[in-house]
């Protein structure tokens, strides 16, 4: 996938319900995140994920979240596509589950060491750059970011402490492939909110699917 129409790629992350589906694919949104984490307030079980697939328009590429999975994981038994690895894994780890023929994003804070860490990474197909606390709200330094992009060869989905307030400044400073947010489009922790959604979209420079309705 490259990018949409010539646009920054849009991740909305940490989806729940159905609606949430719809909402991210008529803002425009064209990739979803499905965690499946233990602990994390948007996990969510197999047939509530498959609700949400059912939901969601062929255009719209889901991924499913996990961290430190084991090769036994129920997940990646029956997942097919997109798996963002989101813990401490290792490269042999990556190669493992890249081997299975899932396609492997691996999500990490930011350092310039980890940067260059995982963008050389052969089962990588690309780097979801984060800020300290992954699904937290926090941001980082993207001017930091910026000043070492040249050397990747990855595709680079940005993700961090993201909001419709700062989402544009920081395409601008870091000129990723994509945009990757979770909190930022929440009205409660775990609770996505399809204005903020749409708001974030429009930020980005992402065309709706469908215009919202007037109000």
């Amino acid at each position: 996938m490259d990018h949409v129409n010539g646009r920054t790629a849009v991740k909305i992350c940490g989806l729940r319900t159905a609606a949430d589906a719809r909402a991210a694919a008529d803002a425009g949104a064209s990739m979803v995140g499905l965690v499946f984490i233990t602990g994390s307030p948007r996990c969510i079980n197999r047939d509530e994920a498959e609700e949400i697939l059912r939901a969601l328009p062929s255009d719209v590429e889901p991924v499913a979240l996990l961290a430190d999975p084991e090769d036994s994981d129920a997940v990646l038994a029956w997942w097919r596509g997109r798996v963002q690895l989101h813990g401490n894994e290792s490269e042999e780890t990556c190669q493992r589950i890249a081997s299975r023929g899932l396609t492997v994003m691996k999500g990490f804070a930011y350092t310039p060491e980890d940067l260059q860490r995982w963008n050389a990474c052969n089962a990588i197909d690309t780097l979801v750059v984060d800020g300290p606390r992954g699904g937290g709200g926090v941001p980082f330094d993207h001017a930091a970011l910026a000043a070492h992009m040249a050397g990747v060869s990855k595709r680079v989905l940005l993700a961090g402490g993201l909001t419709p307030e700062n989402v544009h400044a920081a395409i601008t400073a870091v000129h990723p492939w994509g945009v990757d947010v979770s909190s930022g489009v929440e009205h409660q922790r775990g609770v996505k909110d399809a204005k903020l959604i749409a708001h974030f979209c429009r930020a980005a420079g992402v065309t709706p699917r469908r215009v919202p309705p007037l109000g």
